[in-house]
């Protein structure tokens, strides 16, 4: 047996070699039972709460038919039964710009009482909120005002619009806010748009003219005709389209890239448009107000009119996000077919061949409006945009 050397006695130490044996084996033990925890934990099943909630096919096909349900309804249900207050009355007729004012009173109301609810339920949150993104914001109120009064016009020309058109024909016609829509983006915000969008805004507008030349219409209020203007209620349609159009693009032009949420832009939107149907109702209506009363006419139809108005719209803004392109189209067109049927019966809407084939016309182009863009022109405007980004330029229109 060697002897120790002095230095490794007097210190103490133990020598380098077995000290490093046992500091390799104990390492390496240590590393082989994390090796073998580690597998175990990822062999161990995951526990449910843990999982991601993924939605399942059947959910996604619920949301997604649920949102065509509501889209179709909206666009059916409103004008069916908006047409049948204009026009079935027994005794004093409403007076359009106070149901409107009382829409936007309600939707005001239904989106307070969301934010509200967004804050916590809280007093001072709600508080918060309204101070924040009302008086804390008074220029982009000032901005809002615009698409307040258009929208508030708007819904006054709608029931004028009714009161002079049938259903179906009021569906079809009013589906020129595509057109419209697409001016305002090619001037006001330099959209260019294919041929085929062209060509699609040509067939609508040729179909628009080939069902208002037909002259078909429904029998309802047949007694009172006199009281209805086909060329009103054309022109009040053709008004409403532009007012649509142009306020979209704008509200579109002045709010691209903000935050806020759809219920506080409503309210938003709301306080001036209150103000503007409560004016609206004084200068159209004061003196029928002051001999019949605010609320002459209303009965259990003209409340659920104004609830659908104003209900269906926010849950309409709501779902549109679940709805795909594809999707809107088709709840367009069948709308369209849908209130042609119902008026048939509910209306006795008796069609004529010329009303049919504008009305395939308005549908067809529909179609070809919404049709994708090739993939080819989508890799062309991706390359240009990417030179354009390499070159330092900012590239600001968009090619649909």
């Amino acid at each position: 047996m060697a002897p120790k050397s002095p230095g490794c006695m007097e210190s103490g130490i133990v020598p380098r070699k077995t000290k490093t044996k046992k500091k390799g084996t104990s390492s390496s033990s240590s590393s082989s039972s994390q090796r073998q925890s580690t597998r175990q934990q990822s062999i161990s099943p995951t526990p449910l709460s843990n999982r991601p909630n993924n939605p399942t096919p059947e959910h996604n096909a619920l949301i997604k038919y649920g949102s065509l349900l509501l889209l179709v309804g909206q666009m059916v249900g409103l004008v069916l039964i908006m047409r049948y207050s204009r026009t079935h009355t027994d005794g004093e007729m409403y007076l359009a710009s106070t149901a409107v004012f009382m829409m936007e009173i309600m939707k005001f109301l239904i989106c307070l009482g969301v934010v509200f609810f967004q804050s916590g339920s809280s007093l001072a949150g709600l508080s918060t909120e309204l101070y924040n993104h009302v008086w804390a914001s008074p220029h982009e109120m000032l901005k809002l005002c615009v698409p307040s009064f258009l929208y508030t016009v708007q819904n006054n020309l709608l029931y004028l619009a009714l009161t002079n058109l049938d259903a179906a024909t009021y569906q079809i016609l009013y589906q020129l806010k595509i057109l419209t829509t697409a001016v305002f983006s090619a001037t006001m915000l330099g959209r260019r748009f294919s041929r085929t969008k062209w060509a699609s805004l040509v067939v609508l507008t040729c179909g628009v003219g080939v069902v208002q030349v037909s002259g078909s219409s429904d029998r309802a209020g047949a007694s009172d005709d006199e009281d209805r203007n086909r060329f009103v209620g054309l022109v009040a349609v053709l008004s409403a389209a532009c007012t649509s159009g142009f306020s979209g693009v704008y509200f579109e032009k002045i709010l691209k890239g903000s935050e806020t949420s759809l219920w506080m832009r409503n309210i938003q939107m709301g306080l001036p448009s209150m103000f503007i149907a409560l004016v609206t109702v004084f200068v159209e209506d004061s003196a029928e107000v002051s001999r019949k009363g605010f609320f002459v006419g209303y009965s259990p139809l003209v409340a659920t009119v104004i609830t659908v108005q104003a209900v269906g719209g926010l849950i309409v803004a709501v779902v549109v996000k679940y709805a795909d392109n594809v999707l809107k189209v088709f709840a367009s067109s069948f709308s369209i077919l849908l209130s042609c049927l119902i008026s048939a019966f509910a209306f006795d809407f008796r069609p004529n061949f010329l009303f049919s084939v504008g009305a395939f016309m308005v549908v067809l182009s529909t179609v070809m409006y919404s049709k994708p863009a090739k993939k080819r022109a989508l890799a062309q405007r991706g390359q240009a945009l990417r030179a354009a980004s390499r070159e330092g330029t900012r590239k600001t229109s968009l090619v649909m």
